[in-house]
């Protein structure tokens, strides 16, 4: 194809996908399917990694990161970003309201926008191109976040038409909508670790990785709600932002203008219960006056403007007492203490349970048995203790003590450096992690049993038909027919209930059916620590065979994408034990699928095996396309310096003891470009 060609198709791709991005994430109207988008942008990465001369800082090639930032570099803020003034009562704001009045002596309208609650953000823009995100900091400086920002498919990188301003700033709010918070809670439960608190702790944590291919990873978005500069094309903070919506940013449509401060609390009222329908958090809402000029007129206070106020909705929280703690112990072993309330109505519902999640939380509310505690729904779901009401606390108060026994098998409790969580080590032996490894194995996301729901699991346990993953294979007709679960009814009295013959035969058609699960989903069902859906994905498509796996040393794991020392520790972990090997063993003669043929798409073998190390900061790849390079054409990617490394492709800021190790080993160190030359020339 001609240079001209080839340029011009890059630019097409680029405006396509630019497209195709604001379709889908800012108007929520896709006009073409996922397959298709990923289509066109694999087109555009092939294009852009044979011609890097063509390279964009502002490509959507760029939303997946890969910068790596050691330090947020300060920014003082062209226009300071100032906190709002806020309040919970509907009177104040009818006092902000008296203010505006007397101070203008004239007529003026208000806009009324939700309050997002995540992390404030300022954007500029020169003509047209995203050139700095920066946090508000303490108002005068913030943290330049430029290049995690740029990951967020919401936020444009270029704009669409021409008549905006040559250089101006939007601000906004980066969110982490409910439904990625989930997805993201639901990883790191599996993985063992800490649940975030909340959106906006995820968010903000997010916003602060140094890893912008991780944050990309994240699915943040952002609502942009204020534009600052000159020569704005309106006068009137309302039709400024129904521009910039058409310049491709993600305005959000949940804004009114109100003549008065009636209206303003009609709008209030309205959404404090409409809130929850909402597929994100919101906390309030925001009253501007409309008009620039009276903005203008209006002037700042030390701390905020006195045209703006913030209304925020007074948390959902109760006062209860706490009567006492459990402990409950997951299929991982870890164990979490759960507070027995007093029963109190809160959102809606009546809680008599809450987390307290770990003992390190514990301690830092200090709370004890007996204390009267407040209680708050995290994300408007889960009930989570915040804090407790000291002036009320009963002198016979009891300490917490964490236990240091599991509560259902007595086997002394164990804690990892570095993790949150207090663990049963007895794996083979405490019932609730043998019943909840089975209820993982049969999950929807598993090996998908759903026969074997409601219960069902508990009740093959208890009459000690199954004790492993292994043994569901081994139920029979004959097993199953007829054996029962006791329950207790309300009335103190005993109801049996038993399998009929109509549950037995869905049971075993749906453990039949399950054998044809890929090979991914079974190595996700086994419930190896750490060993979420994404890795068990990138482990049966790497070694493509469950023996290979089961015999692959550490430095083979951490070549997988995304395998780091944990979780290429926690396989070996389990493969070492031979109750494991022995229940892979006898899964694989109950036949489910423990190898696939993934063909794996490689340009040609151009590297021929060579083991590569990637080490630094670069300037046309991240480390992570980097890697997919020398896969791409051959090559295997290793972490660790070692005797049997081949090449180091080294980057800005290579450690120095990389170095030292490579040049005593005689490994050859190439840059960035001679590794792009290795690959042309080969």
């Amino acid at each position: 194809m001609p240079l001209k060609e080839i340029i011009e198709r890059i630019e097409f791709l680029r405006t396509e996908i630019n497209r195709h991005n604001y379709n889908y994430y800012v108007a929520s109207a896709p006009t073409i399917s996922d397959f298709e988008f990923d289509k066109l942008l694999e087109e555009l990465i092939t294009l852009e990694t044979e011609y890097p001369q063509f390279a964009d800082s502002n490509s959507p090639t760029m939303r997946v990161g890969g910068e790596i930032t050691k330090e947020f570099r300060q920014v003082r803020h062209k226009y300071s970003m100032l906190s709002l003034g806020n309040t919970y009562s509907p009177e104040e704001l009818t006092d902000f309201d008296q203010r505006v009045q007397k101070l203008l002596g004239e007529p003026y309208e208000y806009i009324c926008e939700l309050k997002y609650d995540g992390v404030a953000i300022g954007l500029t823009y020169i003509n047209g191109v995203l050139t700095q995100a920066v946090t508000r900091g303490d108002g005068e400086s913030g943290d330049d976040v430029t290049n995690n920002v740029r990951t967020i498919h919401s936020v444009p990188l270029k704009l669409k038409g021409t008549d905006f301003p040559a250089e101006f700033e939007i601000r906004g709010e980066i969110m982490l909508p409910r439904k990625s918070f989930n997805r993201l809670n639901d990883e790191r439960i599996e993985l063992g670790y800490e649940p975030f608190a909340n959106p906006r702790n995820a968010a903000s944590g997010s916003l602060k990785m140094q890893d912008s291919a991780e944050v990309a990873k994240r699915r943040l978005d952002c609502f942009l709600y204020f534009i600052l500069g000159e020569g704005l094309p309106y006068l009137n903070h309302f039709e400024n932002l129904k521009k910039a919506r058409e310049w491709g940013f993600n305005i959000p449509n949940y804004m009114v203008k109100s003549q008065d401060i009636n209206g303003v609390l009609d709008f209030i009222s309205a959404w404090n219960i409409d809130r929850k329908e909402l597929p994100f958090d919101i906390d309030g809402v925001v009253i501007k006056v409309n008009s620039i000029e009276q903005q203008q007129k209006l002037g700042f206070t030390a701390k905020s403007p006195r045209w703006a106020i913030a209304y925020k909705f007074n948390p959902e929280r109760a006062l209860t007492r706490l009567l006492s703690v459990a402990f409950q112990v997951g299929r991982t072993g870890a164990v979490t203490p759960v507070a027995n309330l007093d029963p109190v109505q809160l959102a809606g519902t009546v809680v008599k349970r809450a987390s307290l999640h770990n003992a390190d939380i514990i301690r830092e509310l200090d709370v004890r048995i007996g204390d009267m505690i407040y209680v708050e729904k995290g994300g408007e779901i889960i009930p989570k203790i915040v804090g407790r009401e000291i002036s009320q606390r009963p002198e016979n108060a009891i300490e917490f003590v964490f236990i240091t026994v599991c509560p259902e098998c007595n086997t002394p409790l164990v804690r990892t450096e570095g993790e949150a969580a207090n663990y049963c080590p007895n794996e083979n032996g405490c019932p609730p992690q043998i019943k909840g490894r089975l209820e993982h194995f049969i999950s929807r996301k598993a090996m998908d049993i759903n026969s074997l729901g409601e219960g069902k699991i508990e009740i093959l346990y208890n009459n000690h038909l199954v004790n492993d993953l292994a043994d569901l294979y081994d139920l029979t007709y004959d097993k199953l027919l007829g054996i029962e679960k006791v329950l207790a009814s309300a009335e103190g009295k005993e109801k049996r209930i038993s399998l009929r013959e109509k549950s037995v035969r869905n049971i075993l058609d749906g453990l039949a059916a399950s054998k044809g699960a890929p090979f991914e989903k079974v190595l996700y069902a086994l419930g190896i620590r750490y060993v979420g859906e994404t890795v068990a994905k990138k482990l049966a498509r790497h070694f493509q065979q469950i023996e290979k796996l089961e015999t692959a040393s550490f430095d083979e794991l951490i070549t997988v994408p995304e395998i780091g020392d944990k979780i290429a520790g926690s396989i070996i972990k389990y493969f070492l034990d031979e109750k494991n090997i022995l229940i892979v063993k006898r899964l694989k003669e109950h036949s489910l699928q423990f190898s696939a043929d993934y063909q794996v798409n490689t340009e040609d073998n151009k590297l021929n095996g060579a083991s590569f190390v990637v080490t630094g900061v670069f300037a046309e790849f991240s480390r992570d396309e980097l890697k997919a390079e020398i896969e791409k054409y051959g090559g295997r990617n290793v972490s660790s310096v070692s005797s049997k490394t081949n090449f180091i492709i080294a980057g800005d800021g290579m450690g120095p003891s990389k170095r030292k190790k490579a040049e005593e080993l005689g490994i050859t160190i190439l840059t960035e470009e001679e590794f792009i030359q290795m690959i042309i020339r080969s």
